[in-house]
């Protein structure tokens, strides 16, 4: 197991990484949601998510920063969720590296450019090749030390937020 100290970075720092990205990438269940999942008894699944995330994304876009969900789930809920949001969704993805390598060139970016938002170990490929890894506030352990910036709220209240507005402090200002 990882120890739980997340390397931290000071607010200049951090500020200077946040302006070069131009992509941010999101795991989907344990970020956008709080990791639990409701079975009806046909088999149907529903999650619980904040609505405040679409205005957090909203300012994104408007600071010209791409977004995408990377989810290993192939479920339904994370296609609705993500149409209703407006943000591209790629799941049933069992490389998520390989999925976001994808997008990054596609786009003509390179990983100095991106940021990963996610909180458990299968996140791991992606939080440890991108210039911003970022975990949620109740991110598995083994993760928590590969992040620069950890959030204060968890995964389903307000993380995805928190992370947009972490963003909006620095662009607007610099854009």
């Amino acid at each position: 197991m990882v120890a739980n100290n997340l390397r931290t970075l000071d607010a200049a720092s951090l500020a200077q990484i946040i302006r070069n990205i131009r992509l941010v990438a999101f795991d989907f269940d344990g970020v956008f949601t709080d990791n639990t999942v409701y079975v009806f008894e046909d088999g149907r699944e529903a999650v619980r998510c904040t609505r405040s995330d679409g205005i957090g994304l909203s300012k994104l876009r408007a600071h010209g920063v791409a977004t995408v969900i990377i989810s290993t789930e192939p479920n339904p809920v994370v296609s609705a969720r993500s149409k209703k949001l407006n943000i591209e969704c790629i799941q049933n993805c069992q490389d998520k590296l390989h999925a976001l390598d994808q997008v990054v060139r596609r786009m003509g970016l390179d990983f100095e450019q991106v940021a990963f938002v996610g909180n458990d170990i299968n996140d791991l490929p992606c939080l440890t090749t991108v210039a911003l890894p970022i975990v949620v506030s109740d991110a598995h352990p083994d993760v928590v030390s590969i992040a620069y910036y950890q959030t204060k709220l968890a995964g389903g209240h307000g993380a995805v937020r928190e992370v947009c507005d972490l963003f909006d402090g620095v662009l607007r200002f610099t854009t």
